[in-house]
């Protein structure tokens, strides 16, 4: 039993008092304490492996490494056989991390489909525009999957991953990590229970983080939306569908506002230069400095194949901002994503919405409220705050966590187990759900091109059941 079982079954706290009160923390110590699993999250339909999972990585950038990095801290549970990589350097690393032989190293991702079948499963971290052909042939080649979000970066395209999967009937998982984070679970679990009444309404913020946009979207392999895709699919089909889950009800019509406006020529400080290391005068006072960033504070490196001996890191770094497109100037990038949106939803069920996506701030962590018909709640990924409106009682819950509010190993557990016992339904959200927060992603975007109300409408074959 998990010490959340136990607390639930003995009714020591109601649900929302589950993580709270000074708790937070200690759970390790409380567990042993009662003689419990640590996991307060723990699902009961997970059962034990008398096998690992086995696993073919597709992709071993900086997200692939982290899904995969749960064979090495798992290894009853998944174990990594095979990779595709097409950087040889990053091919290297991972085949040592992971001591893998020759023959279980491809270049190309094609090359794994060209010979039988010879794993249980293979997750998809390649760039976002190389999703569907991947996909596509480890579903036709009997492999169950895991597809890092966004699935696909067209309708199109997200439609025939999904047409595919209903043909094969594989397991098919979406890497909607928020789902899996305590606080969105707490917020999941107080909505289903009818404690906020009816939704009525929600706003939610994702906060990019100044740094972190310009990293990946004004200088990193995001910046542009048609070499990739628009940063509202990309960044937040994972707010699109938290948003669509709280509800539990379909989107109806989509509705979107916003604009680059900072990270332009027009905005370029005097004296700059087309690289930081070009002797820029504004390189000392400027808050998006490559040298500060990448050099000094040796922020966000995992985009470099950094040596692994850190006497050579500086004159390797140096040498990365000189020629990458990580040490061009912000100001003069051929970037056109937004900086700032606000994407307005109206549900099927009468709810709404109103999600903002803003760059310009010094802090990550979303940011959520929601307005029931008998209470509301205000959060921020590490708290949140629940009023109940008849008795005025306030009950509010903590937890440290990282960026994805520690959802990255709990995807990946859930995944596997649903892959080892051939069960889908224990997957937090179906492939038909994925498709929807896609579709909302790609409405918001054509909105705001288009000054235009997206109605979303979905076959009754893609129509999602009740969460």
């Amino acid at each position: 039993m998990s010490l959340r079982q136990f607390i639930l079954s003995r009714k020591l706290l109601r649900s929302i008092n589950v993580l709270a009160n000074g708790i937070q923390g200690r759970w390790k110590d409380v567990a042993e304490l009662f003689g419990l699993r640590e996991d307060v999250f723990e699902n009961p339909s997970h059962i034990p492996f008398k096998r690992p999972v086995s696993v073919i990585l597709i992709g071993a950038g900086h997200r692939g490494n982290i899904y995969a990095d749960y064979a090495l801290q798992h290894p009853d549970e998944m174990t990594i056989i095979a990779v595709a990589e097409i950087s040889e350097t990053r091919l290297k690393k991972f085949q040592k991390k992971h001591r893998l032989n020759n023959e279980s190293c491809f270049t190309f991702w094609n090359e794994v489909f060209n010979i039988p079948k010879f794993a249980d499963a293979v997750v998809i971290a390649t760039p976002d525009h190389l999703h569907t052909e991947p996909a596509l042939a480890a579903l036709e080649a009997g492999y169950d999957i895991l597809l890092e979000k966004p699935m696909a970066p067209t309708e199109r395209e997200c439609r025939l991953i999904l047409e595919k999967v209903k043909q094969t009937g594989r397991i098919a998982g979406v890497c909607h990590v928020l789902r899996y984070s305590p606080y969105f679970r707490e917020l999941k679990e107080i909505v289903n229970k009818g404690l906020l009444g009816d939704i009525i309404s929600i706003q939610h913020m994702e906060p990019i983080e100044q740094i972190h946009m310009s990293h990946s979207y004004v200088r990193g392999k995001w910046r542009s939306s048609q070499t990739a895709t628009p940063i509202v699919l990309a960044k937040s089909c994972h707010d699109t569908d938290i948003i669509r889950w709280l509800v539990n009800s379909q989107v109806k019509d989509v509705h979107c506002f916003g604009n680059l406006k900072w990270f332009t020529t027009k905005n370029a400080p005097e004296g700059s230069t087309e690289r930081c290391t070009d002797n820029c005068k504004a390189e000392s006072t400027c808050a998006y400095s490559a040298l500060q960033i990448y050099l000094r504070d040796k922020k966000r490196l995992y985009v470099f194949d950094m040596p692994d001996d850190r006497d050579y890191w500086d004159d390797y770094i140096l040498s990365q901002l000189k020629t990458t497109d990580y040490g061009r100037c912000v100001y003069r990038m051929d970037n056109d994503q937004p900086d700032h949106l606000t994407v307005n939803l109206l549900f099927r069920n009468g709810a709404t919405a109103a999600f903002s996506m803003e760059a310009h701030v010094s802090y990550e962590g979303r940011r959520t409220r929601i307005m029931g018909s008998a209470g509301d709640i205000y959060g921020n990924m590490e708290n949140f705050t629940v009023t109940n409106f008849k008795t005025r009682k306030q009950t509010t819950w903590k937890m440290k966590t990282d960026a994805h509010g520690g959802g990255d190993n709990r995807l990946i557990k859930d995944w596997l187990q649903a892959i080892y016992q051939q069960d889908g339904s224990l997957l937090s959200s179906s492939i038909e759900v994925s498709v929807e927060s896609h579709l909302v992603a790609l409405a918001a975007e054509k909105s705001r091109l288009t000054r235009s109300i997206e109605e979303i409408i979905l076959p009754e074959s893609e129509s999602p059941k009740p969460e």
